[in-house]
C-alpha cells in the first residue's frame, strides 16, 4: 500500500529511464553463445528430458498454502484467492500445473522465471500470467529497489512493472538480482556435447560408412577432373540413399575403404561420457534418465531418493521463497508459509509404504485416518485416535485427540 502512495505521488514511476537501464551500472554484455537453450534442446536428447523431468515433476506436485499456528505447527489453506491461485487455476486460460511447469522450464533454459501478478482491490494475488524471459529487462532504480520493462510484440512499445508486479524466480546468480541457468554455467561442457552430436550426424548422413581413397593407377589427373571425380563419387555413394548402391568404376579405378579405428569407438564413449555430464549439470540421476547401463531394484531406490533430495529439493526451495518474497507481504509471510508436498514422490512401493504406515501407528504418531488421507481414501467414523506405546501391552487404552 506503501507503495502505491508513493508511486501515485510520482516518487516510483513506471517510465523508462535509460539512465537507470543495466548497461549504466555495468553489466557485464555476454555475446550470444553457440550452446543456446534451442540448439541444447534441439541437439542433446538428455538435455531435453532433464528440462522436461525437472519440470513435469515440480508442477505435478502439490504447492500449497499454510496458516501458521501460535503453538508452531501449521494448518492448510483452501479458502483464499491465493490458495486456489497455486493450486487450480493461475489464471483464467492457465492451470496451476501449466504456469508452474512453465516457469521451471524457463528457469532451466534461461536462468530467470517472471510473471506478471494481478490483485483485486484487497490486495489478493488473484491470478497471474507468464512473461517471456528474452522480453524482459530487469532495471535497478537509485533507491535499490528493481523495475522490470517487458517488450510487447507488435506495435505496443513495452510495459514497465514494479517490483510487486512481478513474480521473479531466479537460477544461481552472481550478483543476487539476475539469474544463470546450467546452460549459461556449463556452456562449454554442453558446446562439446553438440559438437560430437554434429559429428554423429555427419556419419548418419554417409551411410555409417567410413571414409576411403578412391585409386587410379598410372593416371594423371588434373585438379579440376579430380573434384569433379570426389564430388560425383560422394553423391552416389554417401547418404542414406547411397547405401547398398552399386558403383561401377572406369580405367582400373579402385575404391579402398579405411576401417574403424581405435579412435572411432573412443568417439562413442565420449558421448556417452557427454550424456552423463548433461545428467550431472541438471542435477538429475542417470537412471532417472535411462542412460545407466545396468540397474538394481536397490540402485533404483537410490536413484529415485537422489532424485527428490539433489534435484528436486533444493529446486522446490528456490521456487517456494521466491513465491513467498513476491506473493505475500512482510506481514502475510509472517502468518503464511507455501510449501511443495514431496511426500508423494518418496512412497516406496505398497509392501514398504504398509510396513512403514505400521510403524508410525503402533508409536502413536499417525491416526488410522492420517494413513487413510496418505492413501487418498475417505476418513472413517472414530478414526481420529492415536495409540499410546503401552497400548500394545493391554495397560493403557487408545489416546483421543
Amino acid at each position: 500500500m506503501l507503495t502505491r502512495i508513493l508511486s501515485a505521488f510520482g516518487f516510483e514511476r513506471r517510465d523508462y529511464n535509460p539512465a537507470y537501464a543495466p548497461d549504466a551500472w555495468n553489466r557485464p554484455a555476454f555475446a550470444a553463445p553457440y550452446a543456446s537453450a534451442n540448439a541444447v534442446l534441439s541437439n542433446l536428447a538428455v538435455a531435453a528430458r532433464c528440462v522436461s523431468l525437472r519440470s513435469e515433476l515440480m508442477a505435478s506436485v502439490p504447492l500449497k498454502l499454510y496458516r501458521k499456528l501460535p503453538n508452531g505447527d501449521k494448518e492448510r489453506v483452501t479458502d483464499t484467492p491465493l490458495a486456489m491461485v497455486l493450486g487450480d487455476l493461475a489464471n483464467p486460460l492457465m492451470t496451476a500445473y501449466e504456469l508452474r511447469e512453465l516457469l521451471v522450464r524457463s528457469l532451466d533454459l534461461y536462468g530467470n522465471a517472471y510473471a506478471r501478478i494481478v490483485r483485486d482491490g484487497a490486495g489478493q494475488v488473484i491470478e497471474l500470467w507468464p512473461i517471456i524471459s528474452s522480453a524482459v529487462t530487469v532495471e535497478k532504480l537509485e533507491s535499490g529497489r528493481l523495475r522490470y520493462r517487458v517488450s510487447q510484440t507488435g506495435n505496443k512499445g513495452s510495459m514497465t512493472l514494479l517490483m510487486e508486479e512481478v513474480l521473479h524466480i531466479r537460477a544461481s546468480s552472481e550478483d543476487g538480482m539476475l539469474g544463470r541457468s546450467p546452460i549459461a554455467i556449463a556452456r562449454g561442457a554442453l558446446n562439446r556435447a553438440i559438437a560430437e552430436n554434429e559429428a554423429a550426424q555427419r556419419l548418419a548422413t554417409s551411410g555409417h560408412k567410413s571414409a576411403g581413397v578412391l585409386s587410379v593407377p598410372n593416371a594423371k589427373i588434373s585438379p579440376p577432373s579430380r573434384k569433379a571425380l570426389e564430388d560425383m563419387f560422394e553423391e552416389d555413394a554417401s547418404g542414406p540413399g547411397g547405401v547398398g548402391k552399386i558403383k561401377v568404376l572406369e580405367g582400373g579405378a579402385k575404391y579402398i575403404s579405411t576401417s574403424w579405428s581405435g579412435a572411432d569407438a573412443q568417439f562413442l564413449e565420449s558421448r556417452e561420457m557427454s550424456n552423463l555430464d548433461v545428467a550431472r549439470i541438471f542435477s538429475v540421476p542417470p537412471a532417472a534418465l535411462g542412460i545407466q547401463s545396468s540397474v538394481s531394484y536397490g540402485s533404483a531406490a537410490a536413484d529415485a531418493q537422489a532424485l527428490v533430495q539433489n534435484c528436486l529439493q533444493p529446486l522446490a526451495e528456490r521456487v517456494e521463497q521466491a513465491f513467498m518474497r513476491c506473493l505475500l507481504t512482510p506481514e502475510g509471510r509472517r502468518q503464511y508459509v507455501i510449501e511443495h508436498d514431496l511426500r508423494g514422490l518418496l512412497r516406496g512401493n505398497m509392501t514398504e509404504r504398509f510396513a512403514a504406515y505400521r510403524i508410525g501407528r503402533e508409536i502413536g504418531m499417525y491416526s488410522a485416518n492420517d494413513l487413510r488421507r496418505a492413501e487418498n481414501e475417505s476418513a472413517i467414523a472414530d478414526g481420529d485416535s492415536y495409540l499410546q506405546p503401552g497400548s500394545l501391552a493391554g495397560s493403557s487404552a487408545p489416546n483421543t485427540e
